[in-house]
């Protein structure tokens, strides 16, 4: 049976102050490998990994101004408390920087930013 989460129950924290307006929460764990081959023979016999990294984004309704105010070389963390009933998923993103901010505004809408970011590592903790 999967765990399904509410976003109307969940909130997203930034160095512990809650972000508000947050519509999505997205991240990607890429862990770099590569194949090891014997000589002489073609199929794949182990594996190396390689670095890792954290790439994520946040979906803000118009903009975040605690978002806002983390500029340049700042490290900061991203924790989301991902919760539905008695269900409850923290996941947290360690020694985060902002990389690019995007903006838009459509037509009979309202405007969204999207904070793009990178982290060290992504913890994700069942409670």
């Amino acid at each position: 049976m999967p765990t399904i989460f509410a976003a109307n129950e969940s909130s997203v924290l930034i160095n512990g102050e809650p972000i508000e307006g947050v519509q999505s929460v997205e991240y990607r764990n890429h862990q770099e490998r590569d194949n090891v081959y014997a000589l002489g023979r073609a199929e794949r016999i182990g594996m190396i990994s390689g670095p890792q990294y954290v790439e994520g984004r946040l979906t803000v309704n118009s903009t975040s101004p605690g978002l806002d105010q983390i500029v340049g070389e700042t490290a900061f963390q991203i924790t989301s408390q991902l919760r539905h009933g008695e269900t409850q998923m923290t996941v947290s993103f360690d020694e985060c920087y902002l990389s690019e901010k995007t903006f838009k505004l459509d037509v009979g809408g309202v405007g969204s930013a999207v904070y793009t970011f990178t982290a060290t590592r992504v913890r994700e903790e069942l409670g």
